[in-house]
């Protein structure tokens, strides 16, 4: 008894193009690394093959902005640092995406001083949070995760 003697004759399958446009989106996410500080150790290791971020279509982590969707800003962005972040940003193709990877990315974290930005979504619009200092590998993939329902539920008129 094979698979069509369980599920019967399918036929036709029928989705709608933005949900397929979204799937394919969800899978093929390509990371660009933007690591400052020790959140960047733990981004690496969600990349390792203990936790394998590769099961969510995410092979490896582009060093070139334009051939990646995703940047996940992983610890503390400087003032220095800051227009580099943004033109890193806008040479992305769209869509884009940000994750804000810990404390001092989120909102400064410890340090509170004048040459900290206090929260990276001053420089670029970011979509997702993941709090911890640093936080673990499950919960960046729990960011990730949750960016992909956000992704799911685009419409075709928000990508104008």
């Amino acid at each position: 008894m094979g698979v069509t003697g369980k599920l019967g004759n399918l036929g036709v399958v029928t989705t709608t193009l933005e949900a397929a446009i979204n799937w394919g989106r969800t899978k093929s996410m390509w990371p660009m690394l933007f690591g400052l500080a020790c959140c960047a150790i733990e981004m690496m290791s969600t990349q390792a093959s203990v936790y394998d971020l590769s099961r969510f279509g995410m092979e490896l982590m582009r060093a070139s902005p334009r051939q990646s969707d995703l940047m996940i800003v992983a610890g503390r962005v400087t003032r220095k640092m800051a227009p580099v972040l943004r033109q890193l940003y806008d040479q992305m193709p769209d869509p884009k995406y940000v994750i804000s990877m810990g404390d001092c990315a989120s909102c400064g974290g410890i340090f509170n001083n004048y040459a900290i930005v206090q929260g990276v979504d001053e420089v670029v619009p970011v979509d997702v949070y993941v709090a911890g200092c640093p936080p673990r590998p499950e919960q960046l993939i729990h960011g990730i995760m949750t960016l992909h329902e956000k992704v799911k539920t685009q419409r075709i008129a928000d990508w104008a």
